[in-house]
């Protein structure tokens, strides 16, 4: 499978609270800003496939709205729960535009949140 590096947003123009989400190629993204850094993860809780963006971002981790398992945005790494790891992405800044690396195939069913 390969992967393509689409642009998001300008950097200068991400949002105060820090995070952003949005669809790129069929698959639901969440880009924050953390202590860290940047950072992109599926928006999509491995528990019960909610989009995980509506949730909030404390100390470089996200929680899932519906249940408040918490996953770290670096890593995807659930630190809050029994689940599965949330799948990340790679990011970057060029020339000011931050960028996200997706993979080129549509996501599979078990990688879509349910939006009602």
């Amino acid at each position: 499978m390969t992967d393509s590096w689409h642009t998001l947003i300008s950097e200068s123009e991400f949002p105060a609270e820090g995070k952003i989400a949005t669809k790129i190629g069929g698959w639901h993204v969440l880009v924050a800003k953390t202590d860290e850094g940047l950072f992109a993860v599926n928006d999509r809780c491995t528990h019960q496939a909610a989009l995980i963006s509506t949730g909030r971002i404390r100390r470089g981790a996200v929680m899932c709205p519906l249940h408040g398992a918490r996953f770290e945005m670096n890593s995807g790494r659930c630190i809050g729960g029994a689940y599965k790891d949330l799948r990340t992405f790679p990011v970057r800044v060029e020339g000011g535009q931050i960028e996200v690396c997706i993979p080129d195939a549509a996501p599979g069913m078990d990688e879509l949140p349910v939006v009602i």
